[in-house]
């Protein structure tokens, strides 16, 4: 029996996923969090074998916290379930450890399908999407945009497209100002940005606060 816990801020998406699989001999839901906290939470005292992951959970403030997860407990799967655009999200997730992205859009069969697929240890992801991977993103995909920078870069681009000063940046993140200038100039080069503005405007499209 597969042990799937349900991370998802809507008490609706808890009872109904536990409606479809109430009568099913392969998938149990164990268990339902409505904040990030009570995730963790559950990992920590129960077995669980597969995490049904809304990315906008309560407390989830990034990506980094999955790769955290991930670390710590690395035999639980972790399935993105959301209504986010997967085109975006999905590689993001799937590169941060998650084990598949399903869209809320997707019929409730692909669900099933989803979690046990990915409790075998394979990788579930829509045919659209590997034939994005397949075929590489251009540098007009938002995915091509943050692959071209580490993971500080992305921290400071976060604050840079907020308005934030420099200053600003380093006492949040413990860095020197002038470490701060330096990823700055990093960030416009590979992003191509001829200004701050012209930043904005090539990441405009992409919410930042997730990763």
């Amino acid at each position: 029996m597969i042990r799937v816990f349900v991370a998802d801020a809507h008490p609706i998406v808890h009872k109904g996923v536990k409606a479809v699989f109430r009568n099913s001999t392969t998938i149990s839901i164990v268990g339902k969090g409505l904040h990030y906290r009570e995730l963790v939470d559950y990992l920590r005292t129960k077995k669980v074998g597969v995490v049904l992951l809304e990315l906008e959970l309560p407390g989830f403030d990034g990506l980094h916290l999955l790769r955290e997860l991930k670390d710590k407990y690395p035999t639980v799967r972790f399935l993105i379930f959301s209504a986010l655009n997967e085109e975006i999200y999905a590689i993001s997730g799937l590169k941060s450890g998650a084990s598949g992205f399903i869209s809320k859009n997707n019929s409730l069969s692909h669900l099933r399908e989803a979690i046990i697929k990915i409790s075998e240890g394979g990788v579930y992801i829509t045919n659209e999407l590997a034939s994005i991977i397949a075929f590489n993103e251009t540098s007009t995909n938002p995915r091509a945009i943050l692959d071209k920078l580490s993971e500080r870069e992305i921290q400071v681009l976060r604050s840079l497209v907020k308005g934030k000063r420099n200053k600003d940046i380093a006492d949040a993140i413990n860095i020197s100002p002038k470490t701060v200038s330096t990823y700055r100039a990093r960030i416009m080069k590979k992003l191509k940005a001829k200004n701050l503005i012209d930043l904005v405007r090539k990441t405009q499209h992409i919410d930042l606060d997730l990763y």
